[in-house]
Parts: structure tokens; C-alpha cells; sequence
């Protein structure tokens, strides 16, 4: 069936599955980015984040199933699809003979685009890199290095960005002047696709979650109603020296994590937490300091990763 071309939708996922031997990288993958969005792809380390990236960059062929970004085909339009599309990889990637400026000009010319210092300019003071424009690649540090990623995927002004963990080990400084710039481009209409371990940069930044795990699609939420429904009480307990045994909370409240002897639970109801404090105390375990807290989307992704979801 052919897919749609409603530019309305800036990335089509149908059906998309790939093996790399007896391992299911990507199972049957179901995924829609509207254009304008704000984009967050989740998942642990090994969930197929990166495959499916790959997939849709038309670095990897799928075994089945089809993508289009922009309503272009990866596979049967290829030119098209890579030219609305900018992705900054997970790798340090680089060519080592050239300066940052040459590396860009370079890359503007892989898309035929002649003429583009002045948004290479652009992209250099957003990213911080104007003192470093006309450096040796191999002599930047490696958090230069992933700027420069981040302008490489700019420069051909892709209407769609996928940003594959591009804060990874650099400084304060670059993750906030990046997002600064990143958001700017969302404003002004492109489409930002993100996978991150830094949850927090998700919650604030992203309209939408998906969340992916074994390779497969297991949530698609607005980011604001997913946390308005998992946003549960949680009890936070710490524990004084050895316990007995392993506490297991009764009724409807949940074992989410136990962690050096302290153990967070998440509760139906405020009401839940005189029952638990009164367990705890008949079991013989001496509580040492508690607390209670509203779930974040750290707390929702680590519930749902590690099956205490209910569907």
C-alpha cells in the first residue's frame, strides 16, 4: 500500500523490522513525526533507537516495511529524502585534513549548494564555534568536535533534524547554547527528532515521546499527558542498617526501584502511606529518612522499562 505524501507528516514509519542475525534490532515498528514537532525517542541502551535512525537516514535498508521523511520514500527517493533530512550520529565522526569551515563548505557542496557562508557563519556563532572556524578538526576536543556534528547537520537547512544523543559528554555550556539554537529552528518550523539519555532534556524540550524497548514501539504520548496521567505520589524510604529481607509494599502500592536500602514506591493514593509505614515498622524494619514526591519522566521511563507499568 502506498504510503501518503501529506508533507503534514514529516516521518512515516510503517511496518519497519531488521535482524542483524538471530537479533531483532526493530520489530515491526509503527512511527509518525508531524512537521514543526519536537520529537523524543526513548529508550534504553540496545532498544533500536540507532537502527531505526539508521533506517530512516538510509544508512541501513530494513528487512521489511517502508519509511518516508518528507513524503519521500528513503529507498525509491533517495536524493530527496536525504536532502530534507540533517542527522548528528552518537560517533565522533570527522575528517582530519580540514578546518571546521572547510569541513562545512564540504558538506554544503555534497547537497549542491553553493554560496552559504552566511548561514555557515550563522551556525558558527550559534554553536560557539566562531574562534575555532578555521582549526584543524583533529585539533578540537571532543566536545568541539560534536558541534561541529551538530552545523555539519545544519548546513543544507534540512526542514527535518534527528539528533542522536548530541550532548553525550560535553559541557554545560554547549547543551545550553545548542538547545538554545535547536529550539530557535523548531520555532521557525523544523521538525526535531532527539534521542537522549538526559530525561530532563526530553520532559522540557520534546511535545511528543515514543518509547522503545527490545526494538519495539511500547508508548507514543504527548509529553504533558503522559505525565499528567503516571503522575502518581511516590514514597521515597531509606532504611536503617541490614534489613531482614527484601520489603514487598501490599494493596495497590508498587515495588519501583530498590537502590543501597532505599526504595521507592509508587502509591495509589496518599492514604496508602500510613499502611506501609505501619508494615514496615511491624516487620522490623527502622526507617532512617522519608519523603514524598511527584513522578518525573525519569520515573515514568523506568516504570514502564522495567515492566511495573500497568497497560
Amino acid at each position: 500500500m502506498s504510503l501518503s505524501t501529506n508533507t503534514s507528516v514529516a516521518i512515516n514509519v510503517r511496518q519497519v523490522s531488521k535482524k542483524f542475525g538471530r537479533i531483532k534490532a526493530v520489530e515491526s515498528v509503527d512511527l509518525q513525526v508531524k512537521s514543526g514537532e519536537f520529537f523524543g525517542l526513548l529508550g534504553p541502551n540496545g532498544a533500536g533507537k540507532t537502527t531505526l535512525i539508521n533506517i530512516i537516514a538510509g544508512l541501513c535498508l530494513a528487512d521489511c516495511g517502508r519509511v518516508e521523511v518528507m513524503g519521500h520514500d528513503v529507498v525509491k527517493d533517495y536524493q530527496s529524502a536525504r536532502r530534507a533530512l540533517g542527522v548528528v550520529p552518537q560517533e565522533l565522526v570527522f575528517d582530519p585534513f580540514f578546518t571546521v569551515r572547510e569541513t562545512l563548505r564540504f558538506q554544503s557542496g555534497y547537497f549542491g549548494i553553493k554560496h552559504n557562508d552566511d548561514w555557515i557563519d550563522e551556525i558558527l556563532d550559534n554553536l560557539n564555534l566562531v574562534d575555532k572556524a578555521d582549526a584543524n578538526m583533529r585539533s578540537l576536543s571532543g566536545g568541539m568536535k560534536r558541534r561541529v556534528l551538530v552545523a555539519q547537520a545544519l548546513v543544507h537547512r534540512p526542514p527535518v533534524i534527528i539528533l542522536d544523543e548530541p550532548t553525550a559528554g560535553v559541557d554545560v555550556d554547549l547543551r545550553r547554547g545548542l538547545w538554545g539554537f535547536i529550539q530557535k529552528l523548531n520555532n521557525q518550523g523544523h521538525t526535531i527528532v532527539l534521542t537522549t539519555h538526559y530525561l530532563e532534556e526530553a520532559e522540557s524540550l520534546c511535545n511528543r515521546v515514543a518509547m522503545l524497548k527490545a526494538g519495539e514501539i511500547v508508548l507514543v504520548e504527548d509529553t504533558t499527558n503522559l505525565l499528567r496521567r503516571e503522575k502518581e505520589s511516590l514514597l521515597r524510604v531509606r532504611l536503617k542498617g541490614e534489613a531482614p529481607y527484601e520489603f514487598k509494599p501490599r494493596g495497590y502500592a508498587r515495588l519501583v526501584s530498590v537502590t543501597d536500602g532505599e526504595y521507592l514506591i509508587k502509591l495509589s493514593g496518599p492514604s496508602e502511606v500510613e499502611n506501609i509505614l505501619k508494615d514496615l515498622r511491624e516487620s522490623g524494619f527502622e526507617i532512617d529518612k522519608m519523603e514524598i514526591e511527584r513522578e518525573d519522566l525519569e520515573d515514568v521511563f523506568l516504570s514502564i522499562m522495567t515492566g511495573n507499568k500497568s497497560s
